[in-house]
């Protein structure tokens, strides 16, 4: 047996040499469009849910306060991402990645659809359905990309900047397209337009999975059937708990036993989010089996998952405060035309989709003297930090009530484009060598955990936008981001250390 099917690499021909798709394995392809379409169903939705919470009833809005829908905001989108952990989990103990994949997909598709429906309870449920979705899908489909090269091929971090590159064509198109059709047409349309999207998403998946070989097929951490029964009913018990916890809190609320709003289950999630960290990593290290250097490697995980933190922490306000300052305090208006506030998110994919092919050749190009993942990481920190150090001058410039040119928020989202193509691509690649193989889906939760914490935590601060000065709050955000970016940076040395051959 060839040493990149040892590593998890497909069987397909000798991936080793597979240069079909840009000089990368031809797999790489179908996973490419398959998180394209998926992108293009979430950033179209994002780019419109908060807008659409705070917009009026007389314009098909919600209604709601910032409070209101900050709160739905970071609990959704937060709930996306915590979600990653049991979609690594199944997929690594009963469905395998390409079944989990393809599962999620549909579950996305009909969150759109149910969201397509006017009425303010469909709108939940069509987040609820959502979110176990792109749970099931986002960890183990970029989890299926590591498994197409071996751990040592050069070709790795750029193969995820161009799988990552595929990710932003689709969050590229999403905003203009979803957010014309949600802003200017109607909301639910605009909803309904990312369910289509991921409907094409997943024909592409089943036609292109031939392209795949056994990448994703098997459940690696479920090698015997005994250890597939034993997985498949903790599965089913923890389902049925969780089945059981909500009913009961719905009876509860229709009896007046206890009252819920979207703020006190906001709350509730985040306290579940420090729960669920702390007893994950706790369990994490627990094992009794770790070899002293994936131990060490495992370490490196949970620094890279603090450093994530705080990174998307500041970078996720796209969703959230600056979206609504790009609709409050922005003049968006270009060559006299007016365009809508949600395709300012666009401007984040459009510079990547640019300089991701560049960061890609950059790596290759430096060979020997490209920084190591830790040093990329605090590079990604502090270009961050800069974006918000730009939008402290853009909110004293709007302090009176004028709108700003759009340049500020076009300048904020190309410096944080930069850090992103330092940080996140980086920290994909880094989660799959880092990973022991057995828990490789697992770990891509780990990865995916901590957005989920960063999205909770600003969809919380968008609910301080009308409570306090703008630029105390980006001035806030700034200081944070600029402080981890140096602690990573001190940090780099002993990182490297515990990630052995890994770089």
């Amino acid at each position: 047996m060839s040493d990149i099917a040892n590593s998890g690499g497909t069987s397909l021909g000798d991936p080793k040499w597979d240069k079909a798709f840009f000089g990368h394995p031809r797999g790489l392809s179908t996973l490419f469009f398959t998180e394209m379409w998926e992108r293009f169903s979430y950033y179209g939705m994002r780019a419109i849910l908060i807008l659409f919470m705070t917009a009026s009833l007389d314009t098909g809005g919600m209604g709601f306060d910032v409070v209101k829908a900050g709160a739905i905001y970071g609990l959704y989108t937060g709930m996306v991402y915590l979600l990653t952990l049991p979609g690594g989990w199944i997929a690594d103990n009963i469905l395998g990645q390409r079944k989990a994949v393809f599962l999620g997909g549909v579950l996305i598709a009909s969150g759109h659809f149910i969201l397509s429906i006017p009425s303010q309870d469909f709108f939940y449920y069509g987040l609820m359905v959502i979110a176990p979705g792109v749970g099931l899908l986002k960890p183990n489909v970029s989890a299926m990309v590591g498994q197409l090269y071996q751990k040592t091929d050069a070709r790795r971090d750029a193969g995820f900047s161009i799988y990552y590159m595929g990710i932003n064509i689709g969050a590229f198109l999403s905003p203009l397209v979803c957010g014309y059709v949600g802003q200017r047409v109607d909301w639910h349309m605009g909803f309904m337009v990312g369910g289509i999207g991921m409907v094409l998403g997943l024909i592409q998946f089943a036609l292109g999975g031939s392209f795949l070989g056994n990448a994703g097929i098997t459940p690696p951490g479920a090698k015997t059937p005994e250890a597939l029964a034993v997985a498949k009913k903790r599965g089913f018990t923890a389902g049925l708990v969780t089945a059981v916890i909500i009913g009961a809190a719905v009876v509860l609320a229709n009896s007046g036993m206890i009252t819920i709003s979207p703020e006190s289950v906001s709350n509730a999630f985040g306290l579940l989010l420090f729960l669920v960290t702390i007893v994950f990593f706790t369990w994490l290290f627990g094992f009794n089996s770790w070899t002293s250097s994936e131990r060490n490697k495992l370490i490196v995980v949970g620094i890279f998952f603090v450093a994530t933190i705080f990174f998307f922490s500041a970078f996720e306000q796209a969703g959230s405060t600056l979206n609504l300052f790009a609709e409050r305090d922005t003049n968006n208006t270009f060559l006299g035309m007016d365009f809508p506030a949600s395709w300012y998110q666009s401007l984040n994919a459009l510079f990547i989709i640019a300089l991701a092919p560049v960061f890609a050749w950059l790596w290759i190009w430096l060979g020997s003297k490209e920084p190591s993942s830790p040093t990329k990481f605090a590079c990604g920190l502090l270009f961050v930090s800069l974006g918000f150090a730009v939008m402290i001058l853009a909110a004293l410039a709007a302090g009176n009530g004028t709108l700003v040119s759009p340049m500020w928020l076009v300048v904020t989202y190309l410096l944080h484009t930069i850090g992103e193509l330092c940080l996140s691509p980086v920290g994909l690649s880094a989660m799959t060598k880092l990973a022991p193989e057995r828990v490789t889906g697992l770990v891509m939760g780990v990865w995916f955990l901590g957005p989920s914490i960063a999205n909770y935590i600003s969809g919380r601060l968008a609910g301080f936008y009308e409570s306090m000065p703008l630029w105390q709050l980006f001035g806030f955000v700034t200081i944070f981001s600029l402080g981890s970016a140096l602690v990573m940076a001190l940090l780099v040395p002993w990182t490297k250390k515990l990630m052995g051959e890994v770089r």
